[in-house]
């Protein structure tokens, strides 16, 4: 382990340990580069890398901070690392999602308040209108799923759900979809889960997310590269 790693470890283990607590300020440069037996070249370096992993906030002429270290803060890295995947870990990632979207999709039965449920339906119905308008079902498709995923109250799931979702690769999806005049398909997907979030059946709910993820991945295997 480098000096910077080593650094970068025990500001960490000061963050969980509790001793730097969100949103707490760090000490002076100076104090925790002696603290950490380290030159303050390196604490710098040890910084950069925390605060790109959105764990640090630097504040110019403030001081650096712990950030809210919120989930969808920690963990949206995920979905620029999902944009570079290639062809087979693409469905990899799918067999991800068949894991947490179909449970995810039961759970927000349960939960999904009457006002999620009308913005649920207008994610739908603006799906419905888009017809051949790639951009425009890429967009409410996401709306769409991200709304579900939100009613479930849980941030960690919300915020992974969100960074494995591909949304270049999806878009690809739309785009083969709508060039063989089958966007129909995906969008009674849709609309079967609608109609089982709306009656508050969570094994319902959950079969109809996982034939919708299915039917993606099947779509998937057909078409990506080999």
């Amino acid at each position: 382990m480098s000096l910077t790693e080593k650094a970068i470890a025990e500001i960490r283990e000061l963050i969980v340990a509790g001793e730097l607590r969100p949103g707490a300020k760090l000490p002076p440069e100076s104090d925790l580069a002696a603290r950490l037996g380290v030159g303050r070249n390196l604490l710098r370096e040890a910084v950069q890398v925390l605060a790109a992993a959105r764990v640090l906030e630097v504040r110019r002429g403030n001081g650096t901070y712990v950030t809210t270290l919120e989930p969808k803060l920690l963990l949206e890295g995920i979905g620029s690392a999902v944009e570079l995947l290639q062809a087979d870990a693409l469905l990899e990632l799918t067999e991800v999602r068949r894991l947490f979207e179909p449970v995810a999709t039961g759970l927000a039965a349960v939960r999904i308040s009457p006002e999620q449920l009308l913005r649920l339906h207008g994610h739908l119905e603006a799906m419905r209108e888009a017809a051949n308008d790639v951009e425009r079902l890429n967009q409410h498709d996401a709306a769409f799923h991200r709304e579900i995923v939100a009613s479930t109250g849980n941030q960690t799931l919300a915020a992974l759900l969100d960074g494995i979702s591909g949304r270049t690769i999806r878009s690809r999806v739309w785009h083969g979809l709508v060039d063989a005049d089958s966007a129909w398909r995906t969008l009674a997907d849709h609309e079967e889960i609608y109609a089982a979030l709306a009656t508050g059946d969570a094994n319902l709910a959950q079969a109809a997310a996982l034939m919708h993820v299915h039917n993606t991945e099947r779509w998937l295997r057909n078409h990506l590269p080999s």
